[in-house]
C-alpha cells in the first residue's frame, strides 16, 4: 500500500493558484475542495477553476465535493479533467449509480463520510469505490483541529476493506498535519489531505515530502499494512 500526500489549494493563495499548484512537486495529486455554501457553510470554487487548474499542473486533481445535488454535478468535474471525484454519501440520492458513472467517465470514484456519519451501513457499497474518504474534521473550513475521535472509524473501515479483499483507497481530511499523520497511518490510512501544513510552510514541496517519510514510517509499523 503506498502512501499518498494530496495538498488542500483550500489552504493556498487564490490568487496565485496556478503558482501554488507548481509549489507542491512531488504531491500525488491536488486535493481541490468545492463548497457551495449549502451542504457546508462556505463558498469555493466550481467548475472553471478546475478546468484552469488542469491545465496549469500536471498533478492530476482529486475534487472533493462539499455541494448538494452532487448526482447531477459530479460528472461535471470529470468532463472538466478531474481525475478522482468526491461526492459526500449525505448528499447523494443515489451513491452507487453515481460512483458507477464517475467510473464509466474515466475517473475514479470516492465518497466521502461527515464525522458522524457510520461506516458500517455503507459496507456494501465499497467495491463500488476506489476511494473512500474519512473526514477528521466536520467540512466547510481548513485550519479546523483534528478530531482524534475519528481514529475508531478509520480502523473499522480498514477492517471492512480488508474482509472484502479490497484494493480501495482509504483518504482522511481535516487537520492532518505532522502531529497527527502518524495517528492516522497506524489507524489505516495511506492517502492523506494536508492543507495548511503544506501551504502554510516555508517551502511546500518539503513538507510534502516530510509528511509522506513521517506516514511511510507509520504504516510500516502498522499491525494492519503487516497484515496485508
Amino acid at each position: 500500500m503506498a502512501v499518498q500526500i494530496n495538498p488542500s489549494i483550500l489552504s493556498a493563495d487564490f490568487a496565485r493558484l496556478a503558482q501554488e499548484a507548481q509549489a507542491v512537486q512531488g504531491a500525488d495529486w491536488l486535493h481541490v475542495d468545492v463548497m457551495d455554501n449549502h451542504f457546508v457553510p462556505n463558498l469555493t470554487l466550481g467548475v472553471p477553476v478546475v478546468e484552469s487548474l488542469v491545465r496549469a499542473t500536471d498533478t492530476p486533481l482529486d475534487c472533493h465535493l462539499m455541494i448538494e445535488d452532487v448526482d447531477r454535478w459530479a460528472p461535471q468535474y470529470v468532463e472538466a479533467g478531474a481525475g478522482s471525484v468526491t461526492f459526500h454519501v449525505e448528499a447523494a440520492a443515489a451513491p452507487v449509480r453515481l460512483a458507477r458513472e464517475i467510473r464509466a467517465m474515466g475517473a475514479r470514484a470516492s465518497m466521502a463520510l461527515k464525522p458522524a456519519t457510520p461506516i458500517e451501513p455503507y459496507e456494501d457499497l465499497l467495491p463500488e469505490l476506489d476511494m473512500l474518504l474519512i473526514m477528521t474534521v466536520e467540512p466547510g473550513f481548513g485550519g479546523q483541529a483534528f478530531l482524534d475521535i475519528m481514529l475508531p472509524k478509520i480502523r473499522r473501515t480498514r477492517e471492512l476493506i480488508s474482509k472484502h479483499g479490497l484494493e480501495l483507497w482509504l483518504q482522511v481530511d481535516g487537520g492532518v498535519s505532522a502531529s497527527t499523520i502518524e495517528r492516522c497511518a497506524e489507524a489505516g490510512a495511506d492517502v492523506f489531505v494536508a492543507g495548511s501544513a503544506v501551504y502554510g510552510a516555508s517551502d511546500p514541496a518539503q513538507a510534502v515530502r516530510a509528511l509522506r517519510t513521517q506516514a511511510q514510517e507509520a504504516t510500516a509499523h502498522a499491525a494492519w499494512a503487516c497484515d496485508h
